[in-house]
C-alpha cells in the first residue's frame, strides 16, 4: 500500500480551504460534543460541490463530501478541512 503525504498549509500561507475543487479528497476533522468520547473526529471523503459565500461566491464556504467509507454525502464547513489528499 502507497503511502499518503498530506499537504499542509503553511503558517503564512492563505486558508488550505481556499484550494479546495470538486473532485479532490479531503480530510475532515470536527470536534465531538462533550460527553460523547475524548478527541476529535475526522473523516475523509471526496468533495462533489463547492459553494461560495454571500459577500464574495468566489471565496468557498461550504463543501458537500461523500464520505468515502460510507457514502453519507454531507455539507461541511470549509474551515473543517485539514488536508488535501494529493493524488497518486
Amino acid at each position: 500500500m502507497s503511502e499518503l503525504h498530506p499537504v499542509h498549509a503553511q503558517a503564512d500561507s492563505p486558508p488550505l480551504f481556499l484550494s479546495v475543487k470538486p473532485g479532490m479528497t479531503v480530510i475532515v476533522q470536527e470536534s465531538t460534543p462533550v460527553g460523547l468520547h475524548v478527541g476529535d473526529e475526522w473523516w475523509m471523503g471526496d468533495v462533489i460541490h463547492v459553494d461560495g459565500g454571500a459577500r464574495d461566491p468566489n471565496v468557498p464556504t461550504l463543501f458537500q463530501i461523500a464520505n468515502v467509507d460510507s457514502g453519507e454525502i454531507r455539507w461541511v464547513n470549509a474551515d473543517l478541512v485539514t488536508h488535501v489528499v494529493p493524488r497518486c
